[in-house]
């Protein structure tokens, strides 16, 4: 813009090219004087008036060029501020240290795919979908597994012999159903995650899953061994403890995946 202004100023002073260039110590005669403005000024002019044009083009160009990258850097801005997926469930590094165990999640996605199609056409209410699955696991989890739970510790410690009985008779029933119920339970968490679109093996909450139903598959093997190892015993009441506080941790991750969407 300095060089326009300077052209703008630069112009009138032309149209007198005698008070510009006849100088003391450039004489000119006014012949020559003549010749330059009939011959030089249309010239100047017209290279002046081109080169306002062009840097008043070349500016305009320049605006608009930097408007659209605005505009593009804005929506560019737009886009990353917008939520995604969420992936991050807990800052637990179970997910890295157990993932290659997995089996694949698009093989399983595929597989459950025709099965959360037909539930999505249900249209269940969102509540029932995406709580669902925590409520009938907590209850398998406190009322089956917690009850059996202290089913066991009366088999070991109690001196009543009907009480022992009734245990031993129970005890096996309930775990074995809250294992039936877990595995059949493990199944419908995927297909809720895979109805509202989330990822289904990324969290902590599905590697202590994984976890623990194949401690439960030792610890359903082990009573039949009972009789040629009696130490097992001791190993089952340990085992099915942990397994217990396995599952503790895994509901409360579990309510956190359920709060995190």
């Amino acid at each position: 813009m300095a060089v326009v202004t300077v052209s703008a100023t630069a112009t009138p002073c032309l149209k007198n090219p005698s008070s510009l260039l006849a100088t003391s110590s450039f004489p000119i005669s006014s012949s020559t004087s003549c010749r330059t403005s009939t011959g030089f000024l249309p010239c100047a002019l017209s290279a002046t008036r081109k080169r306002r044009g062009l840097l008043h083009q070349s500016f305009a160009l320049k605006n608009e060029f930097l408007e659209a990258t605005d505009s593009d850097g804005a929506e560019l801005l737009e886009e990353i501020e917008q939520p995604g997926e969420t992936l991050l469930y807990s800052i637990s590094p179970l997910p890295l240290l157990f993932v290659g165990a997995l089996p694949g999640a698009g093989t399983v996605r595929s597989l459950f795919g025709p099965f959360v199609e037909l539930v999505k056409s249900w249209n269940l209410p969102d509540w029932l979908v995406h709580w669902g699955h925590p409520g009938n696991m907590a209850v398998v989890l406190f009322a089956m597994g917690g009850y059996g739970t202290y089913l066991g510790f009366r088999i070991r410690y109690s001196d009543d012999v009907e009480e022992k009985a009734n245990a031993k008779d129970l005890h096996p029933k309930l775990l074995g159903g809250m294992f039936f119920f877990f595995a059949l339970g493990a199944t419908g968490g995927i297909t809720s995650l895979l109805t509202s679109d989330k990822p289904i093996f990324e969290s902590p909450h599905a590697v202590t899953g994984f976890i623990g139903l194949a401690l439960l598959t030792i610890q359903t093997i082990l009573p039949a061994l009972f009789e040629d190892n009696p130490g097992l015993r001791n190993v089952h009441g340990i085992l099915g403890s942990g397994i217990m506080t396995l599952f503790l941790i895994h509901a409360a991750l579990g309510l956190q995946l359920g709060l995190s969407y």
